[in-house]
């Protein structure tokens, strides 16, 4: 969340200013992805394979939306700002796992 906000500006994805605001906003965006994101993902899945996965940007944009309806501090303007809020996340995340199986 925080590399989002930094790169889109807070103009497009903000918190409170607090790095608390950012770590909540991550776990919440956890609990989105844990508990919501399968129902939605097995809902969509005609939609997904149709597309061949690229209907999951926008399943990822909705949660992100989500996540910030959820927690109120966090905003995101739109849901374009929401799509690349969640194609970044996944970078991030990709990135953060291939730098930690390397390091095995």
């Amino acid at each position: 969340m925080w590399v989002a906000s930094e790169l889109l500006g807070t103009a497009s994805v903000s918190y409170e200013g607090r790095f608390s605001a950012v770590v909540a906003a991550g776990l919440i965006l956890a609990l989105v992805n844990t508990f919501v994101r399968p129902l939605i993902v097995f809902l969509t899945l005609p939609a997904v394979l149709l597309s061949l996965g690229i209907f999951m940007v926008v399943i990822n944009a909705l949660m992100v939306l989500f996540a910030a309806w959820v927690y109120t501090p966090l905003e995101v303007n739109g849901f374009g700002t929401a799509v690349v809020t969640g194609i970044l996340i996944g970078l991030v995340n990709w990135l953060i796992g291939m730098l930690l199986e390397d390091s095995k």
